[in-house]
Protein backbone atom coordinates (compact mmCIF):
# COMPACT_ATOMS: atom_id res chain seq x y z
CA UNK A 1 0.00 0.00 0.00
CA UNK A 2 1.73 3.43 -1.13
CA UNK A 3 1.34 6.51 0.61
CA UNK A 4 0.82 9.43 -1.54
CA UNK A 5 1.84 11.43 1.46
CA UNK A 6 5.69 12.03 1.43
CA UNK A 7 7.15 12.21 5.18
CA UNK A 8 10.24 13.35 6.48
CA UNK A 9 12.55 10.18 7.73
CA UNK A 10 13.19 10.38 11.73
CA UNK A 11 15.71 8.15 13.57
CA UNK A 12 14.98 7.07 17.15
CA UNK A 13 18.20 5.11 17.82
CA UNK A 14 18.50 2.54 15.36
CA UNK A 15 15.06 3.02 14.05
CA UNK A 16 13.77 4.49 10.95
CA UNK A 17 10.22 6.28 11.32
CA UNK A 18 8.53 8.14 8.28
CA UNK A 19 10.37 7.94 4.91
CA UNK A 20 10.57 4.87 3.30
CA UNK A 21 10.32 2.88 6.37
CA UNK A 22 7.22 0.36 7.49
CA UNK A 23 5.38 1.64 9.79
CA UNK A 24 6.45 0.70 13.37
CA UNK A 25 5.08 -0.65 16.44
CA UNK A 26 5.45 1.07 20.26
CA UNK A 27 4.22 -0.45 23.24
CA UNK A 28 4.59 1.57 26.92
CA UNK A 29 5.29 -0.13 30.29
CA UNK A 30 2.27 0.68 32.90
CA UNK A 31 5.10 -0.38 35.92
CA UNK A 32 6.53 2.15 38.37
CA UNK A 33 10.13 3.36 36.62
CA UNK A 34 11.54 3.18 39.97
CA UNK A 35 11.17 -0.29 40.07
CA UNK A 36 14.10 -1.43 37.84
CA UNK A 37 13.37 -5.09 38.03
CA UNK A 38 9.84 -5.04 37.27
CA UNK A 39 9.97 -2.64 34.25
CA UNK A 40 12.99 -4.55 32.87
CA UNK A 41 10.94 -7.53 33.18
CA UNK A 42 8.01 -5.95 31.29
CA UNK A 43 9.79 -4.03 28.55
CA UNK A 44 11.51 -7.32 27.69
CA UNK A 45 7.78 -9.12 27.41
CA UNK A 46 7.32 -5.93 25.06
CA UNK A 47 9.67 -6.57 22.72
CA UNK A 48 9.96 -10.27 22.36
CA UNK A 49 5.98 -9.91 21.77
CA UNK A 50 7.61 -7.58 18.38
CA UNK A 51 7.49 -4.28 20.00
CA UNK A 52 9.93 -2.01 17.81
CA UNK A 53 9.85 1.46 20.26
CA UNK A 54 9.38 0.89 24.08
CA UNK A 55 8.37 4.04 26.41
CA UNK A 56 8.22 4.46 30.08
CA UNK A 57 7.10 7.25 32.68
CA UNK A 58 9.58 9.51 33.32
CA UNK A 59 8.30 11.40 36.62
CA UNK A 60 10.24 11.22 39.75
CA UNK A 61 14.10 12.07 40.40
CA UNK A 62 14.08 8.43 41.51
CA UNK A 63 12.41 6.93 38.07
CA UNK A 64 15.36 9.61 36.19
CA UNK A 65 17.63 7.93 37.81
CA UNK A 66 17.08 4.32 37.54
CA UNK A 67 16.29 4.90 33.44
CA UNK A 68 20.55 4.37 32.80
CA UNK A 69 20.02 1.17 35.04
CA UNK A 70 17.39 -0.12 33.07
CA UNK A 71 18.57 0.52 29.47
CA UNK A 72 21.84 -0.96 30.50
CA UNK A 73 20.10 -4.32 31.59
CA UNK A 74 17.90 -4.10 28.45
CA UNK A 75 20.87 -4.09 26.39
CA UNK A 76 22.40 -7.05 28.48
CA UNK A 77 19.46 -9.23 27.25
CA UNK A 78 20.10 -8.01 23.89
CA UNK A 79 16.91 -5.97 23.78
CA UNK A 80 18.73 -2.50 21.85
CA UNK A 81 15.28 -0.72 20.34
CA UNK A 82 14.80 2.64 21.43
CA UNK A 83 13.71 3.70 24.79
CA UNK A 84 11.64 6.92 24.90
CA UNK A 85 10.94 8.86 28.11
CA UNK A 86 7.23 10.06 28.56
CA UNK A 87 7.48 13.99 30.26
CA UNK A 88 4.77 15.31 32.07
CA UNK A 89 4.61 18.96 34.16
CA UNK A 90 8.54 18.47 35.66
CA UNK A 91 10.49 17.03 32.51
CA UNK A 92 12.87 20.22 32.00
CA UNK A 93 13.35 19.22 35.25
CA UNK A 94 14.37 15.76 35.44
CA UNK A 95 16.28 16.00 31.81
CA UNK A 96 18.31 19.16 33.33
CA UNK A 97 19.09 17.39 36.92
CA UNK A 98 19.88 13.82 35.50
CA UNK A 99 21.84 13.84 32.45
CA UNK A 100 22.15 10.27 32.56
CA UNK A 101 18.77 9.93 31.66
CA UNK A 102 18.93 12.41 29.20
CA UNK A 103 21.45 10.65 27.46
CA UNK A 104 20.50 6.89 27.99
CA UNK A 105 16.94 7.86 26.05
CA UNK A 106 16.67 7.54 22.88
CA UNK A 107 13.32 10.31 22.45
CA UNK A 108 11.74 12.31 25.00
CA UNK A 109 7.92 12.74 24.88
CA UNK A 110 6.47 16.14 25.52
CA UNK A 111 2.62 17.00 25.98
CA UNK A 112 3.09 20.79 24.78
CA UNK A 113 -0.22 21.03 27.17
CA UNK A 114 1.35 19.79 30.69
CA UNK A 115 4.64 21.83 30.70
CA UNK A 116 3.53 24.61 32.77
CA UNK A 117 1.14 27.36 33.12
CA UNK A 118 0.46 30.58 31.48
CA UNK A 119 4.17 31.64 30.39
CA UNK A 120 5.84 28.60 31.73
CA UNK A 121 4.11 26.64 29.36
CA UNK A 122 6.15 27.48 26.37
CA UNK A 123 9.32 28.20 28.84
CA UNK A 124 9.10 24.75 29.98
CA UNK A 125 8.79 23.34 27.01
CA UNK A 126 11.47 25.33 25.03
CA UNK A 127 13.79 23.65 28.04
CA UNK A 128 13.25 20.22 27.27
CA UNK A 129 13.98 21.14 23.43
CA UNK A 130 17.33 22.84 24.15
CA UNK A 131 17.79 19.24 26.33
CA UNK A 132 17.33 17.47 22.87
CA UNK A 133 19.16 19.57 21.27
CA UNK A 134 22.10 19.01 23.22
CA UNK A 135 21.98 14.99 23.39
CA UNK A 136 21.16 15.33 19.62
CA UNK A 137 17.95 13.22 20.28
CA UNK A 138 14.53 13.19 18.66
CA UNK A 139 11.73 14.03 20.30
CA UNK A 140 7.88 13.64 19.86
CA UNK A 141 5.18 16.19 20.58
CA UNK A 142 2.11 14.64 21.91
CA UNK A 143 -1.29 16.50 21.97
CA UNK A 144 -4.19 14.92 24.14
CA UNK A 145 -7.52 16.08 24.31
CA UNK A 146 -7.59 15.55 27.73
CA UNK A 147 -4.78 18.16 27.97
CA UNK A 148 -4.82 20.71 25.82
CA UNK A 149 -3.63 24.04 26.85
CA UNK A 150 -6.21 25.95 28.89
CA UNK A 151 -4.89 29.60 27.93
CA UNK A 152 -5.48 28.34 23.98
CA UNK A 153 -8.79 26.93 24.44
CA UNK A 154 -10.10 30.01 26.39
CA UNK A 155 -9.01 32.35 23.77
CA UNK A 156 -10.97 29.72 21.20
CA UNK A 157 -14.16 29.55 23.37
CA UNK A 158 -14.54 33.83 23.34
CA UNK A 159 -13.66 33.63 19.55
CA UNK A 160 -16.54 31.40 19.30
CA UNK A 161 -18.72 33.25 21.07
CA UNK A 162 -18.00 36.55 18.98
CA UNK A 163 -18.65 34.35 15.86
CA UNK A 164 -21.97 33.45 13.93
CA UNK A 165 -21.61 30.16 13.34
CA UNK A 166 -20.65 28.36 17.16
CA UNK A 167 -19.16 25.74 17.43
CA UNK A 168 -20.10 23.26 20.15
CA UNK A 169 -17.42 22.49 23.29
CA UNK A 170 -16.12 19.15 21.38
CA UNK A 171 -14.97 20.46 18.18
CA UNK A 172 -13.27 23.88 19.99
CA UNK A 173 -10.86 21.26 21.90
CA UNK A 174 -10.70 19.33 18.55
CA UNK A 175 -9.11 22.96 17.10
CA UNK A 176 -6.90 23.48 20.33
CA UNK A 177 -5.27 20.43 19.57
CA UNK A 178 -4.46 21.16 16.16
CA UNK A 179 -3.47 24.39 16.50
CA UNK A 180 -1.15 23.24 19.91
CA UNK A 181 0.08 20.43 17.69
CA UNK A 182 1.37 23.32 14.98
CA UNK A 183 2.61 25.93 17.30
CA UNK A 184 4.46 23.45 19.23
CA UNK A 185 6.11 22.04 16.02
CA UNK A 186 7.20 25.48 14.66
CA UNK A 187 8.55 26.60 18.56
CA UNK A 188 10.56 23.22 18.44
CA UNK A 189 12.07 24.39 15.09
CA UNK A 190 12.90 27.94 15.68
CA UNK A 191 14.45 26.97 19.08
CA UNK A 192 16.82 24.73 16.90
CA UNK A 193 15.75 21.59 16.40
CA UNK A 194 16.07 20.28 13.12
CA UNK A 195 12.54 18.90 11.35
CA UNK A 196 13.77 15.85 11.00
CA UNK A 197 14.10 15.40 15.08
CA UNK A 198 10.65 15.47 15.61
CA UNK A 199 7.42 13.15 15.48
CA UNK A 200 3.94 14.59 16.39
CA UNK A 201 0.63 13.19 17.42
CA UNK A 202 -2.90 14.57 18.33
CA UNK A 203 -4.50 11.28 20.62
CA UNK A 204 -7.98 12.06 21.45
CA UNK A 205 -10.36 8.97 23.14
CA UNK A 206 -12.88 8.81 19.99
CA UNK A 207 -12.49 6.89 16.60
CA UNK A 208 -14.08 9.25 14.30
CA UNK A 209 -12.61 11.88 16.33
CA UNK A 210 -8.81 10.46 15.43
CA UNK A 211 -9.17 10.54 11.91
CA UNK A 212 -10.41 13.78 11.65
CA UNK A 213 -7.71 15.10 13.45
CA UNK A 214 -4.90 13.23 11.55
CA UNK A 215 -6.19 14.21 8.50
CA UNK A 216 -6.02 17.75 9.21
CA UNK A 217 -2.82 17.15 10.82
CA UNK A 218 -1.33 15.31 7.31
CA UNK A 219 -2.43 18.18 5.47
CA UNK A 220 -0.35 20.94 7.79
CA UNK A 221 2.76 19.06 7.92
CA UNK A 222 5.41 16.46 6.83
CA UNK A 223 6.61 15.05 10.07
CA UNK A 224 5.97 10.89 10.63
CA UNK A 225 2.76 10.88 12.58
CA UNK A 226 2.26 8.46 15.67
CA UNK A 227 -1.21 7.34 15.85
CA UNK A 228 -3.31 6.01 18.47
CA UNK A 229 -6.36 6.30 20.78
CA UNK A 230 -5.05 7.63 23.71
CA UNK A 231 -7.12 5.57 26.00
CA UNK A 232 -9.15 3.18 24.18
CA UNK A 233 -10.60 0.76 26.71
CA UNK A 234 -10.46 -2.97 27.26
CA UNK A 235 -11.30 -6.28 25.97
CA UNK A 236 -13.49 -6.09 22.10
CA UNK A 237 -14.22 -2.48 23.16
CA UNK A 238 -10.60 -1.56 23.30
CA UNK A 239 -9.51 -3.36 20.44
CA UNK A 240 -12.29 -2.72 17.67
CA UNK A 241 -12.33 0.83 18.73
CA UNK A 242 -8.50 0.95 18.02
CA UNK A 243 -9.06 -1.08 15.15
CA UNK A 244 -11.41 1.19 13.50
CA UNK A 245 -9.44 4.21 13.64
CA UNK A 246 -6.00 3.30 13.28
CA UNK A 247 -6.77 1.14 10.06
CA UNK A 248 -8.40 3.87 8.17
CA UNK A 249 -5.86 6.17 8.39
CA UNK A 250 -3.49 3.89 7.68
CA UNK A 251 -5.40 2.94 4.79
CA UNK A 252 -4.97 6.75 3.13
CA UNK A 253 -1.16 6.53 4.32
CA UNK A 254 -1.45 7.98 7.06
CA UNK A 255 0.78 7.29 10.06
CA UNK A 256 4.13 6.05 10.49
CA UNK A 257 3.82 4.65 14.05
CA UNK A 258 1.24 2.95 16.35
CA UNK A 259 0.25 2.05 19.58
CA UNK A 260 -2.88 0.52 20.95
CA UNK A 261 -3.56 1.83 24.27
CA UNK A 262 -5.51 -0.88 25.43
CA UNK A 263 -6.37 -1.34 28.92
CA UNK A 264 -5.20 -5.11 30.34
CA UNK A 265 -7.48 -7.49 31.88
CA UNK A 266 -6.37 -8.16 35.64
CA UNK A 267 -5.39 -11.78 34.45
CA UNK A 268 -3.48 -10.62 31.12
CA UNK A 269 0.33 -9.12 30.51
CA UNK A 270 0.50 -6.07 28.66
CA UNK A 271 1.28 -7.60 25.58
CA UNK A 272 -1.99 -7.78 23.82
CA UNK A 273 -1.40 -4.75 22.53
CA UNK A 274 1.59 -5.60 20.53
CA UNK A 275 -0.22 -7.97 19.28
CA UNK A 276 -3.65 -6.14 18.21
CA UNK A 277 -1.20 -3.85 16.55
CA UNK A 278 0.77 -6.65 14.45
CA UNK A 279 -3.03 -7.67 13.25
CA UNK A 280 -3.55 -4.65 12.53
CA UNK A 281 -0.46 -3.96 9.87
CA UNK A 282 -0.95 -7.65 8.72
CA UNK A 283 -4.63 -7.28 8.09
CA UNK A 284 -3.21 -4.24 5.78
CA UNK A 285 -1.09 -6.11 4.21
CA UNK A 286 1.56 -3.76 5.48
CA UNK A 287 3.54 -5.82 7.66
CA UNK A 288 4.08 -9.60 7.80
CA UNK A 289 5.39 -11.06 11.16
CA UNK A 290 4.40 -14.65 11.37
CA UNK A 291 2.83 -17.00 9.74
CA UNK A 292 -1.03 -16.45 9.07
CA UNK A 293 -3.73 -19.03 10.46
CA UNK A 294 -7.47 -19.10 8.71
CA UNK A 295 -9.81 -20.66 9.96
CA UNK A 296 -13.94 -20.95 9.56
CA UNK A 297 -16.22 -19.53 12.51
CA UNK A 298 -18.64 -22.95 12.33
CA UNK A 299 -22.29 -23.67 11.32
CA UNK A 300 -25.00 -25.50 11.20
CA UNK A 301 -22.92 -28.19 9.22
CA UNK A 302 -20.13 -28.44 11.43
CA UNK A 303 -20.07 -31.61 13.07
CA UNK A 304 -18.31 -31.20 16.44
CA UNK A 305 -15.65 -28.49 18.33
CA UNK A 306 -13.03 -30.41 16.96
CA UNK A 307 -12.00 -27.92 14.29
CA UNK A 308 -12.21 -25.26 17.04
CA UNK A 309 -9.99 -27.14 19.09
CA UNK A 310 -8.06 -27.66 16.34
CA UNK A 311 -7.21 -24.07 15.29
CA UNK A 312 -6.23 -23.30 18.28
CA UNK A 313 -3.63 -26.04 19.24
CA UNK A 314 -2.47 -25.26 15.78
CA UNK A 315 -2.49 -21.12 16.82
CA UNK A 316 -0.86 -22.10 20.30
CA UNK A 317 2.05 -23.93 18.10
CA UNK A 318 2.73 -20.84 15.44
CA UNK A 319 2.70 -18.86 18.47
CA UNK A 320 5.01 -20.74 20.17
CA UNK A 321 7.35 -21.15 17.02
CA UNK A 322 7.07 -18.12 15.13
CA UNK A 323 10.10 -15.92 16.83
CA UNK A 324 12.47 -19.05 16.22
CA UNK A 325 10.88 -19.54 12.64
CA UNK A 326 11.07 -16.21 11.51
CA UNK A 327 14.85 -15.92 12.85
CA UNK A 328 15.81 -18.61 11.08
CA UNK A 329 14.31 -18.76 7.52
CA UNK A 330 13.86 -16.15 5.09
CA UNK A 331 9.90 -15.77 4.13
CA UNK A 332 8.61 -17.79 6.42
CA UNK A 333 6.26 -15.23 7.92
CA UNK A 334 4.46 -15.55 4.86
CA UNK A 335 3.37 -18.82 5.37
CA UNK A 336 -0.34 -19.26 5.06
CA UNK A 337 -2.45 -22.24 7.04
CA UNK A 338 -6.08 -23.02 6.77
CA UNK A 339 -8.40 -24.92 9.10
CA UNK A 340 -11.69 -25.72 8.19
CA UNK A 341 -14.47 -27.27 9.38
CA UNK A 342 -16.44 -28.64 6.64
CA UNK A 343 -16.79 -29.41 2.69
CA UNK A 344 -18.48 -26.36 1.78
CA UNK A 345 -15.06 -23.99 1.54
CA UNK A 346 -12.59 -26.64 3.46
CA UNK A 347 -11.69 -27.85 -0.43
CA UNK A 348 -11.67 -24.13 -1.23
CA UNK A 349 -9.36 -22.56 1.31
CA UNK A 350 -7.66 -25.75 2.04
CA UNK A 351 -5.54 -25.94 -1.84
CA UNK A 352 -5.64 -21.56 -1.40
CA UNK A 353 -3.09 -22.21 1.81
CA UNK A 354 0.32 -23.43 1.91
CA UNK A 355 -1.04 -26.18 4.20
CA UNK A 356 -4.84 -26.83 4.92
CA UNK A 357 -7.21 -29.66 6.55
CA UNK A 358 -10.71 -29.65 6.28
CA UNK A 359 -12.38 -31.58 8.93
CA UNK A 360 -15.35 -33.44 7.78
CA UNK A 361 -19.18 -31.29 8.64
CA UNK A 362 -21.94 -33.14 9.59
CA UNK A 363 -23.17 -35.95 7.33
CA UNK A 364 -19.68 -36.02 5.36
CA UNK A 365 -17.40 -38.61 4.64
CA UNK A 366 -15.53 -38.63 8.44
CA UNK A 367 -11.74 -38.13 6.65
CA UNK A 368 -9.79 -35.34 6.84
CA UNK A 369 -8.26 -34.07 3.93
CA UNK A 370 -4.82 -32.35 4.26
CA UNK A 371 -3.79 -29.96 1.49
CA UNK A 372 -0.21 -28.85 0.49
CA UNK A 373 0.66 -26.04 -2.17
CA UNK A 374 -2.67 -26.41 -3.97
CA UNK A 375 -2.44 -30.63 -3.89
CA UNK A 376 -3.98 -32.82 -1.87
CA UNK A 377 -1.03 -35.01 -0.10
CA UNK A 378 -3.19 -36.46 2.62
CA UNK A 379 -6.53 -38.20 4.22
CA UNK A 380 -6.16 -38.18 8.08
CA UNK A 381 -8.69 -40.27 10.41
CA UNK A 382 -8.93 -39.64 13.89
CA UNK A 383 -9.50 -37.86 17.38
CA UNK A 384 -7.94 -34.14 17.67
CA UNK A 385 -4.27 -35.60 18.86
CA UNK A 386 -3.44 -37.61 16.01
CA UNK A 387 -4.75 -34.72 13.41
CA UNK A 388 -2.89 -32.50 15.46
CA UNK A 389 0.41 -34.88 15.61
CA UNK A 390 0.03 -34.97 11.51
CA UNK A 391 -0.03 -31.23 11.05
CA UNK A 392 2.60 -30.01 13.94
CA UNK A 393 4.74 -32.41 11.56
CA UNK A 394 3.92 -31.71 7.90
CA UNK A 395 3.94 -27.85 9.24
CA UNK A 396 7.62 -28.34 10.63
CA UNK A 397 8.18 -30.38 7.08
CA UNK A 398 7.28 -27.91 5.21
CA UNK A 399 9.17 -24.95 6.51
CA UNK A 400 12.23 -26.70 6.42
CA UNK A 401 11.12 -27.99 2.58
CA UNK A 402 10.30 -24.64 1.20
CA UNK A 403 12.19 -21.63 3.40
CA UNK A 404 16.09 -21.26 3.27
CA UNK A 405 18.10 -20.51 6.57
CA UNK A 406 19.02 -16.89 6.54
CA UNK A 407 22.57 -16.65 5.66
CA UNK A 408 22.95 -20.18 5.29
CA UNK A 409 21.76 -23.68 3.24
CA UNK A 410 18.42 -23.35 1.51
CA UNK A 411 15.37 -25.31 2.94
CA UNK A 412 15.86 -28.86 0.33
CA UNK A 413 19.54 -29.20 1.58
CA UNK A 414 18.13 -28.65 5.63
CA UNK A 415 15.93 -31.23 4.59
CA UNK A 416 17.87 -33.69 3.79
CA UNK A 417 20.45 -32.84 6.79
CA UNK A 418 17.22 -33.13 8.88
CA UNK A 419 15.92 -36.46 7.19
CA UNK A 420 19.99 -38.18 7.71
CA UNK A 421 20.07 -37.13 11.69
Amino acid sequence: MDSLRKTICVKVGKVGIGGKNPVRIQSMADTSTEDERATVKQLLELYRAGSELLRITVNTPKAAETVPKIKKNLIKEGCDVPLIGDFHYNGHILLKDYPECAEALDKYRINPGNTGKKDARTEHFLQICEIAKHYDRPIRIGVNSGSVDDDLLQSLRIKNQRSKKKKNERDIILEGMLKSAVFSLEKAVDCGIKENKIILSCKTTEPAELVYLYRELAKKCSQPLHLGLTEAGGGIKGIVWSTSAIAVLLSEGIGETIRVSLTPSPDSNRTEEVYVAKEILESLNLRRFSPKIISCPGCGRTSSNLYRKLAKEIENFVNENSLKWTAERKGVEKLKIAVMGCIVNGIGEGKSADIGISLPGSGENPVSVIFEKGKQVATVKGDLKILLSEMKKRIDNFIVREYHLIGGQNGSESSRKTQRT
